[in-house]
């Protein structure tokens, strides 16, 4: 038996493969499918199934390609309603790979086709349980984002609370639990950085998995601070159900190197976005005026998903030369399929073309200190719970995430700083100020990890939570 967790961090992401006596079983697969079939052939294997825990909302599964690829059969739990071939599992129906059996174990809640894949081995013991969004470590998956019709999102959290308590908490403490998300997605909101626990530990550790919890209480506490979801979210649920173009034909379509005329042209006729995915450092010492920073050092994919509004939206790339492929990966990777071309030697050629510059102004935090002293205007666009847990006495809390909600409190008139935790969303956030003619940003270099180490006067910590 062999048990791989294929972890994506920029996505926050754990997809499976797992092998016996020459059989494979793929779950929750990225768009991207080759390292799939690669690690099949090293083993020498066939990848009979592709088990899906539920239609996702924050990134496009690879289960079509992946299916058109090995004649592998694609498996959605009990209540899943798809527009490409797909066996619908029973609940508890059993399924053969190699010398395992995979059991559909029907947990609704998260969404509620949710399904959780109990393997057992060998001697039939169970062994790990393949949790999807239903049970995360430290967390369990936000019951809000499948909310239809008449079903609340209190419904779904019912619901979750009884598939819990009913199909995964009476399972052996010891086995095994490997959820498809950790700390950094959107799907939960107290996920851990660690990415595999055991049902006895999350007995002990996960808030929501607390002995003697009422219904009522799990209710309350798992729909308590929920942050609105992302735009995309939507988006690639349907994409997940309905289907999409192989990422190699996305991949094709958008690795076209443009001369900076091209460019330019490209840029107007389609009213692409200009997206410039190099490092900050770099991006802060010059770029193509109205280019919008997202970069690929961070965590990509979410960004460009929470603050790009449309999935169709036409995108033109400034990316370090070499990185243009694994930009193009990135974004399909949450859906932005549209990609048109990349500039041709990036942003140098630019710069030898005599084309129009923009830079950002950047400061310290020990600079920033000096302007404080003289009433500087100061925002902050960490989240909202890193923001409440500590922050700059008097500033204002404008999260990255809702930018946009915010234009109004930016004075157009005076010079304005802002930060982050360390110095990468403070930079989107500039790049988007400027290019709605917030020419006045200054942007503060290192963040708040920096700021603390000065003596700027901040709030009293609620708790010791890393930024």
């Amino acid at each position: 038996m062999k048990i791989e967790q294929i972890y994506t961090k920029c996505l926050s992401q754990g997809a499976y493969y797992i092998e016996s006596n020459g059989e494979v079983a793929i779950i929750d697969p990225l768009r991207e499918v080759q390292p799939y079939l690669e690690k099949a052939e090293k083993d020498g294997a066939k990848i009979k199934y592709i088990f899906e825990t539920h239609f996702h909302a924050d990134f496009v599964s690879g289960h079509i390609t992946l299916a058109e690829k090995t004649g592998a059969k694609i498996v959605y739990g009990p209540t899943a309603k798809t527009n490409f071939e797909a066996h619908i599992a029973k609940d508890n129906e059993s399924f053969f790979v190699g010398n395992l059996e995979i059991v559909a174990i029907h947990t609704p809640g998260h969404t509620m086709e949710s399904t959780i894949y109990l393997l057992k081995d060998e001697s039939g013991k169970d062994y790990a349980i393949f949790s999807g969004d239903t049970l995360f470590i430290g967390d369990v998956g936000r019951p809000d984002l499948a909310q239809k019709g008449d079903i609340t999102k209190e419904d779904l959290a019912g619901f979750l609370f009884d598939s819990l308590r009913h199909k995964i908490m009476v399972l052996n403490d010891d086995v095994i639990v490997y959820p498809a998300h950790g700390a950094g997605s959107a799907c939960g909101k107290n996920l851990s950085k660690e990415t595999v626990s055991t049902i006895g530990d999350q007995k002990k550790r996960n808030y929501a998995l607390r002995e003697n919890m009422t219904r009522e209480e799990f209710i309350k506490e798992v729909t308590d601070g929920l942050l609105p979801p992302p735009d995309y979210f939507p988006l690639n649920v349907k994409l997940n159900k309905e289907g999409y173009e192989s990422i190699y034909t996305i991949l094709e379509k958008g690795s076209k190197s443009l001369s900076v005329g091209q460019f330019v042209e490209k840029t107007e006729e389609y009213d692409a976005l200009i997206l410039d995915v190099r490092h900050q450092f770099d991006f802060i010492q010059g770029f193509i005026p109205k280019s919008m920073f997202i970069g690929l050092n961070g965590t990509f994919a979410p960004w460009v998903g929470a603050l790009i509004k449309d999935i169709h939206q036409p995108i033109v790339l400034v990316t370090p030369e070499g990185k243009e492929e694994e930009t193009i990966t990135r974004l399909a990777r949450v859906g932005f399929d549209n990609v048109i071309g990349y500039l041709e030697g990036g942003f140098e050629s630019w710069k030898k073309a005599g084309k129009t510059i923009d830079t950002l102004k950047s400061i310290t935090a020990e600079e920033l200190e000096k302007n404080i002293e003289n009433n500087a205007i100061v925002f902050d666009v960490r989240k909202p719970g890193e923001f409440e847990n500590e922050h700059i006495k008097d500033v204002k809390s404008t999260p990255l995430d809702y930018l946009n909600n915010y234009l109004s409190v930016f004075p157009k008139d005076k010079d304005f700083f802002i930060h982050c935790a360390g110095g990468y969303r403070s930079v989107i956030a500039a790049s988007i100020l400027k290019a709605k003619g917030f020419n006045n940003v200054i942007d503060v270099a290192g963040g708040f990890a920096a700021i603390r180490k000065t003596n700027i006067k901040t709030t009293t910590p609620v708790c010791n939570i890393s930024s």
